[in-house]
């Protein structure tokens, strides 16, 4: 078994026990935040481990986007559904998912990865540079990492103003990480749509 798909099933792994074992003590909580970290910080780990071993390859490619989008879809869903954040998000989140992905699976037939199907060069500097998906993730795990956060400092008995703030903080950075996701998913379907057509056919 390849050991950058393994890389990428612990990641898998530590995601849904994240979602078992929060909201269950202070301390506990603590060690969630910083496993979400090192969640993110895996999903580089196992493009290098990939690329210095040679262990690139199109089931590789799929099943590391699959647990991209399993690991940031259930983070939206769950801060959803214990009121951290609005309903509407995990939707839009879901919805660009699915789209995005239905595109890419047809390219796919094609012989075409989520990257080689970019051709345009501005969709594909919005979404597969390096500095755009930087920025993207960067957001993203901010986000989710102070979401996280937000209960353990209501439970610290800090300043309810400083919560307040950082609780707004948090809610802008959200929205913004929402919308950069849509903005992102936008240039595959310009891109992707010429695979649409010819399949559709």
């Amino acid at each position: 078994y390849m050991t950058a798909n393994a890389i990428t099933l612990f990641r898998l792994f530590l995601t849904f026990v994240v979602l078992g074992v929060y909201g269950q003590h202070y301390y506990i909580d603590i060690a969630c935040v910083i496993t979400i970290f090192i969640i993110f910080n895996l999903d580089t780990v196992d493009g290098i481990v990939a690329r210095k071993r040679g262990e690139t390859s199109t089931f590789g490619a799929v099943f590391d986007i699959a647990a991209d989008r399993i690991v940031e879809n259930v983070f939206w869903i769950y801060f959803a559904y214990i009121d951290l954040i609005p309903v509407w998000m995990p939707i839009a989140v879901v919805t660009r998912g699915f789209l995005i992905d239905g595109i890419r699976s047809i390219a796919l037939t094609d012989g075409k990865t989520a990257f080689e199907m970019m051709t345009i060069p501005w969709a594909r500097a919005l979404t597969s540079s390096r500095f755009s998906r930087f920025l993207y993730g960067f957001t993203k795990v901010i986000a989710f990492l102070f979401l996280a956060t937000i209960p353990i400092l209501e439970e610290s008995q800090l300043d309810s103003s400083l919560i307040s703030i950082f609780s707004t903080t948090t809610d802008v950075i959200a929205i913004i990480a929402v919308a950069m996701c849509l903005i992102r998913g936008f240039p595959v379907l310009i891109d992707g749509w010429k695979y649409v057509k010819e399949n559709a056919q």
